[in-house]
């Protein structure tokens, strides 16, 4: 069933009910200042780092769910209600919530009083706007007490969730008419607080949580709310809070509205005082100014909508199949933008707290990105290189604020060093600037110790090449893509982390998937050299890579399908020796990709023995069969309950490749199948047995084996955002950005008569029209170029500014 509706038009998810099967959210904020906001007004804020400066707090695990947020109460004559249902729960007599491209509305009816709460974050501007609008549509006058109510975090969310004994005493703020400060450790080592602000004169205030909810109240029925009035309180350490109340009257038809701000300042040391002991406001007040008119919010969100309308003009799809259009136009675009901001660090899943930004992850959602805004591409890889070893190896994880490794998890998961290599290469295929290859980039943040870009490259390759195991394979380290499969860590005890215990650097667990990425991104490395007349550097690594290549289709072939991996002690994961864990998606996807068994019928074996062993209707499970074990050899992999998480779920990241490798033995409509199972508009209809957003993708979806075969956990931060639209557009749809151009050469469902793209590439415009007259799944019979035809699929590369038709005749 359905709990909301796309409105294509508007570019909105349109969501009727707030009794969504889990909460529904969306992502505002696209530079330094982000909200997470539910489809009940739920979420948090924080500046760039979602640990080190969370503004207001949240509550992962607590029940009732989604409590926090920025919250709107209406108090009409004792009956309390929020615009989005939570969390009073009083019963409205309409709801709705719009998410759209950094924003969100939601609109609530109760008792002939309309009340809309619109949130954005404005471009530019380091601040959550909210604007509520009151309408009484009745009669006769109607008198109205209005809350606006939020509660900070004390900025390193970690500290502010565990350390209560100082943070008890540590809450500061100070009230200057309808502005809120949150000044909390200003005074000492901070130079950044919030303000909390509204446009209009307050009736009353309140800074304390337990003036406003009542020391054994909360915020589904603050006692302030009910009283009708705020106490004017002044938190001093406890929980600092912000809450307005406006004491209000509307005529009959009348509309008024109230414009709330949350800000984050940051001020110069020299000028953090204005006086002693008095912050400096100034900035604070500038930024109030900015936002204290409906025209001044109205022009912010038309900046905002303008700014979107440019980014997504660059990749445009119109092919007749609804679905695919508005997820390939439109949402996927979206949270490629999102999960390149966040990485998996702050979502309704992943904390914001432990874990930062992910090496690996970061490099993989560039490949999404890299398209919409290639200089903030550009950006992000200099800071990913810049926590990489000077032996090639790299930390895991980053934080996002620091740009420093993360030393809590360390290093040594074996697949990182290549995946620098890919989205390097990426962006080289998307822009064509080769000056980032010369470009000095510290190892471990040490500047002394800086080397051009290029010479990262190269570690990355050395380090896998000179990182081989016993049968020739990449050894594993801690892990590699999948951070679950842990065959050297023996993490036997409680409490034992599954990624670094015990050694990192076993010398004889192997990777087949890191064997298939050694062999697919050593060539474009290897491409990288060409391109730079590194002929005999070109030749050493291509040799390199053939031994791999070679060691994969021996070793590392089980009979029918890709092993995945050689564990500790010798023996094979993910081979029919094995009792459980037979067969493993990710290699035969990445392998095939690499091109590794075309030539031989291995790779066709392999995708056959997917389909055959793997696919459900819901996607492809990582495994089978399932573990029903734990496995001190294995690991975490095999401490998940059967077809949940990486022990045979549905792991929608890894979906994409299965899809890729098909195309690249034409298959396209099994190609178009796979995408499809995952692809969210088109599973819309069972959003009772998915229960995440239909509008984002999630990181996995219980498996066969799981009791709740079907149900998706982990929305909107993964990988899979990034690499289905990969898989969709270059593979399946066929716009190729290469080294030297556009290439054109699709892998469609025999039923897709034909498409048009737009795609903005280096500063030109290309319409592409693909025609599909005989049905077929793969073969380009003729390309022209502004009438020309052309030989071959590579377009000619044209000049900034330009417009390019081209017609590609499928047959």
């Amino acid at each position: 069933m359905r709990f909301g509706h796309f409105d294509d038009a508007r570019r909105e998810y349109v969501i009727d009910t707030p009794r969504t099967p889990l909460p529904w959210i969306n992502y505002l904020g696209s530079e330094d200042f982000f909200s997470l906001v539910s489809n009940t007004g739920g979420g948090y804020s924080f500046y760039r780092d979602a640990r080190l400066r969370r503004l207001t707090r949240y509550r992962y695990n607590n029940s009732p769910l989604d409590m926090d947020g920025h919250r709107i109460y209406i108090n009409d004559g004792g009956t309390i209600w929020n615009p989005g249902w939570q969390p009073a729960k009083t019963e409205l007599d309409s709801y709705t919530c719009r998410h759209g491209l950094g924003y969100t509305i939601l609109q609530g009816e109760k008792n002939g009083i309309a009340a809309a709460q619109e949130l954005f974050v404005p471009r530019g501007d380091a601040c959550e706007i909210d604007r509520l609008t009151l309408e009484n549509k009745t009669a006769a006058p109607r008198t109205l007490d209005v809350f606006s109510y939020v509660e900070f975090c004390l900025w390193d969310a970690m500290d502010d969730s565990s350390n209560f004994q100082r943070n008890f005493s540590t809450g500061e703020v100070e009230v200057v008419e309808s502005a809120i400060y949150h000044k909390t450790e200003y005074r000492e080592r901070r130079d950044h607080y919030a303000v909390f602000w509204a446009n209009a004169p307050v009736t009353s205030f309140d800074t304390s949580r337990d003036a406003f909810c009542g020391v054994y109240g909360g915020p589904a029925a603050p006692e302030a709310v009910k009283a009708g009035h705020c106490s004017n309180s002044i938190a001093h350490g406890w929980a600092p809070v912000g809450a307005h109340h406006f004491h209000l009257t509307l005529a009959p038809g009348e509309k008024k509205s109230i414009i709330f701000g949350l800000g984050y300042i940051e001020n110069p040391v020299r000028e953090k005082f204005s006086a002693p002991g008095i912050i400096n406001k100034a900035r604070a007040e500038a930024m109030m100014a900015r936002y204290a008119t409906d025209a001044q919010v109205d022009a912010a969100r038309r900046a905002l909508a303008d700014y979107w309308q440019e980014l997504l003009s660059g990749w445009q799809l119109t092919s007749g199949e609804e679905k695919l259009d508005r997820m390939v136009s439109l949402w996927n675009q979206y949270q490629c933008m999102v999960t390149f901001n966040m990485s998996r660090s702050a979502s309704y899943y992943e904390s914001g707290i432990g874990r930062g930004m992910g090496f690996r992850d970061s490099c993989q959602d560039l490949l999404g990105f890299v398209h919409m805004i290639p200089s903030r591409a550009r950006e992000r890889i200099l800071d990913i290189a810049a926590t990489q070893f000077e032996d090639g190896s790299a930390y895991h994880q980053y934080q996002p604020l620091t740009k420093k490794g993360n030393s809590d998890v360390g290093s040594g998961f074996n697949d990182d060093p290549l995946w620098l290599i890919a989205c390097t290469a990426a962006y080289l295929r998307e822009t064509g600037d080769w000056s980032i290859l010369d470009e000095p980039v510290a190892f471990d943040n040490d500047v002394t110790r800086a080397q051009p870009l290029m010479e990262h490259l190269r570690r990355s390759f050395r380090y896998t090449h000179t990182h081989l195991g016993p049968h020739g394979l990449p050894l594993i380290g801690r892990a590699d893509w999948n951070d679950c499969l842990n065959l050297n860590c023996f993490s036997e005890h409680p409490g034992e982390s599954f990624q670094i215990t015990g050694p990192s650097e076993g010398p004889v667990a192997e990777s087949v998937f890191i064997a298939g990425m050694f062999v697919k991104y050593g060539r474009e490395y290897a491409e990288l050299c060409d391109h730079l007349h590194l002929t005999e550097e070109a030749a050493s690594t291509r040799t390199a890579i053939d031994a791999v290549e070679q060691a994969t289709l021996t070793a590392g072939w089980d009979g029918a399908w890709f092993r995945r991996a050689y564990d500790a002690f010798g023996a094979p994961v993910g081979s029919r020796e094995c009792d459980e864990g037979q067969i493993f998606i990710e290699p035969q996807g990445m392998c095939v990709m690499a091109g590794i068994g075309r030539e031989t019928g291995q790779a066709e074996a392999a995708l056959k023995s997917v389909e055959e062993r793997l696919d459900t209707p819901y996607g492809v499970v990582l495994l089978q069969p399932a573990y029903t074990t734990y496995r001190l050899n294995l690991g975490e992999i095999s401490s998940y309950p059967p077809g949940y998480k990486e022990n045979a779920g549905i792991f929608c990241h890894n979906n994409p490749w299965i899809s890729c490798a098909e195309t690249v033995l034409g298959h396209g409509d099994r190609a178009f199948a796979v995408y499809k199972k995952t692809c969210p508009a088109y599973i819309e209809d069972i959003s009772e047995i998915h229960r995440t957003e239909p509008y984002v993708y999630s990181q996995m979806v219980a498996g066969r084996d799981a009791p709740t075969f079907g149900e998706a956990k982990n929305s909107w931060l993964t990988g899979t955002a990034a690499w289905t639209f990969v898989n969709v557009s270059q593979y399946i749809l066929g716009i190729q950005p290469t080294l030297d151009g556009l290439c054109v050469d699709p892998c469609i469902p025999h039923t897709l008569a034909g498409y048009t793209v737009t795609r903005r590439y280096r500063g030109a415009v290309y319409h592409i029209r693909v025609e599909n007259p005989h049905a077929v799944q793969k073969g380009v019979q003729s390309v022209t170029v502004n009438g020309a035809p052309i030989a071959g699929t590579l377009l000619p590369l044209a000049k900034a500014g330009e417009s390019v038709e081209v017609s590609v005749i499928l047959g």
